[in-house]
């Protein structure tokens, strides 16, 4: 029997128990897609984290972990522990090796959206995902002093639009007692989505920050700031004090380790500078974790889909031994009987994998506008790649080796065996 003949009577067979097939199929389908899909979903995820802040080549903030400033300047989790002087902002900017500097002046909300302080240099130097710049779907920047930007999230779940009057809360509560209620904000500029923490914040002016401020210099509003009213307030010296940490545009990559290690070593303040790329790695390495977990629990259900060939091979071995001793009895060998279960399996695996690899792409091109557009998340949609191949010849290959349990026990029934009927 050649092996044309045997992937024939392999296919016909499995016709023939078509109902349980399919369902074997589908469970094989269903685990490859969850392995698949969980690995593009962590590739998705590591380039928007990984793409989150480009072209900027240093951060600089007071004195903490490289880690820790990247996560509260860029990401807008945690609080600085300390911040830089204003003084030493300007003797950063002024750096023979510094093209450009965005200060960031964080510790205020809106209703849960994290409020920045800073220049309307961000809107130009900011980039991210493939050296993109923030970009307006409405309004400008701000430009006087009780005017806000806000980001794409920010509007949709607020249902704010252009010239809607908000008030910022001190602190970073979703819920807030404290609110600077007597210096109302204008909405003049809504956000393209970025798919960065810019979409979940409300941007404002390093002035504007200090105007909300006045009087309230004890973490509480004081008389003063009960009774000074917003253009009272115009009228005050708003330069800051301080900055939670500065965004800086090198001249020259090649300076990049040499102004790092006069950041560092300055001798009036105690400062860091953290190279973005550098830092959001590390902190990759420890949230990957989560992914990599992911990943195995994947695997197990791959495993789990694979056992279900098994089984149905093994369940239905005790019907089959009339149709094993039948193929015996007209002259297929033993290795002929192997050879028919393997084939069964492999075409089991080799087809309810190559449908889990379609269904991961098809499931890609429905939900990445989605994603895009809430999470900030590009789904790949190229052909199936080496992973693809890598994973259908391993859950074939997997498969084939594990039924020859059920082929041996099969091959080695007798024609007598399988003809007599026992009572």
């Amino acid at each position: 029997m050649r092996p044309p003949a045997i992937l024939s009577l392999a296919l016909a067979s499995l016709w023939n128990r078509r109902g349980s097939a399919v369902l074997t199929i589908l469970a094989v389908a269903v685990s490859v897609m969850l392995f698949l899909g969980v690995d593009k979903l962590k590739t998705a995820s590591q380039d928007s984290f990984a793409q989150t802040i480009q072209g900027t080549d240093l951060i600089v903030g007071a004195r903490t972990s490289p880690v820790s400033l990247v996560m509260f300047s860029v990401f807008h989790i945690g609080n600085p522990s300390a911040a830089m002087t204003w003084e030493t902002y300007q003797w950063l900017a002024g750096q023979d090796s510094v093209d450009w500097t965005v200060p960031i002046s964080l510790g205020d909300s809106h209703r849960g959206h994290r409020v920045v302080g800073t220049t309307t240099d961000f809107f130009q130097h900011y980039n991210y995902r493939g050296g993109q710049s923030v970009s307006f779907a409405e309004g400008q920047a701000f430009d006087d002093l009780y005017d806000v930007v806000i980001g794409a999230r920010v509007a949709d779940e607020l249902g704010y639009s252009l010239g809607e009057d908000i008030t910022l809360s001190h602190g970073l509560g979703e819920v807030s007692f404290l609110e600077h209620e007597n210096r109302p904000f204008k909405v003049v500029g809504i956000l393209n989505p970025t798919g960065t923490p810019i979409d979940d914040s409300v941007l404002t002016s390093l002035a504007a920050i200090e105007a909300i401020h006045v009087g309230w210099e004890t973490g509480a509003p004081s008389p003063l700031a009960k009774f000074t009213s917003a253009d009272d307030v115009r009228g005050m010296d708003l330069t800051p004090d301080s900055v939670s940490a500065v965004l800086v545009g090198l001249t020259s990559n090649r300076r990049m380790l040499t102004a790092q290690r006069a950041i560092n070593t300055y001798p009036r303040e105690a400062l860091v500078a953290a190279i973005p790329g550098q830092a959001i790695n590390e902190v990759w390495q420890i949230v990957g974790a989560a992914g990599n977990a992911l990943m195995a629990v994947s695997a197990f259900v791959v495993l789990v889909g694979l056992v279900s060939i098994l089984t149905s091979i093994l369940s239905s071995l005790k019907e089959r031994r009339r149709e094993m001793a039948v193929l015996r009895a007209i002259g297929a060998g033993p290795s002929h009987v192997l050879l028919l279960l393997v084939s069964e399996a492999i075409l089991l695996a080799a087809i309810g994998a190559t449908i889990g690899i379609g269904l991961v792409y098809l499931a890609n091109l429905i939900a990445q506008p989605i994603f895009e557009a809430r999470f900030g998340l590009t789904l790949s949609a190229a052909p199936p790649g080496a992973l693809d191949l890598k994973v259908l010849a391993a859950v074939t290959g997997i498969s084939g080796v594990m039924a020859l349990l059920p082929a041996i026990i099969a091959m080695r029934a007798s024609v007598a065996d399988g003809l007599s009927i026992k009572l």
